[in-house]
């Protein structure tokens, strides 16, 4: 069996109505307990729309899934001759679950169940979501690219970029440091692609 650390979305179900203040909830318990590293990211998903009220053109968000909030956490993926498995922390999956609103995570009884990739994919398009942050923090580099570093501590290393986090403007490189690979991250500013 091989296991591996990975980043999932997962969907969980809140009372209707109660999707922000679920959202505002999470982030609050996340951010005091130090959670941030296995909850990254917490979204309500809506798209942007334009209604005429009395005459006049008004922005209005709809939710796309009411009742419905999705976070992004990391995961423990198991790969086994049954097939693949996904654990979460459970110490994050019991702030989630008693969370005021929260019925549950979307999943086969307790066990969570990971969105698939096209799935996040395409509500990302739908809200404009991947497109907003991408161009809060643009990168001439991709995952894949070899990169060398422009400045800290490992200045002129050279490395293979591994992930990137559009939204903090940060990238996961890998780099050889005393016959290992590590992981380092840095700012986009602070790469340039090779």
């Amino acid at each position: 069996m091989t296991k591996t650390e990975v980043k999932r979305w997962f969907m969980i179900h809140t009372y209707s109505g109660y999707e922000k203040k679920v959202k505002t909830d999470l982030e609050q318990k996340i951010e005091t307990l130090g959670m941030k590293e296995i909850v990254s990211k917490i979204l309500v998903p809506e798209e942007k729309s334009t209604e005429i009220v009395r005459g006049k053109e008004k922005v209005v968000f709809r939710k796309i899934f009411p009742g419905y909030v999705m976070l992004e956490m990391t995961a423990i993926r198991e790969e086994s001759d049954e097939g693949i498995n996904y654990k979460v922390d459970s110490d994050a999956w019991y702030v989630v679950r008693n969370t005021n609103g929260v019925t549950g995570f979307v999943g086969v009884g307790s066990d969570p169940i990971p969105m698939e990739e096209h799935e996040v994919e395409n509500i990302f398009r739908v809200i404009g979501y991947e497109q907003e942050v991408r161009e809060l923090h643009k990168a001439d580099f991709q995952i894949g690219d070899y990169v060398k570093v422009l400045e800290g501590g490992f200045v002129n290393k050279e490395g293979k970029v591994a992930e990137m986090d559009y939204e903090q403007g940060k990238v996961k490189i890998m780099i050889e440091i005393f016959g290992r690979m590590t992981p380092v991250e840095v700012s986009f500013s602070s790469v340039a692609k090779m």
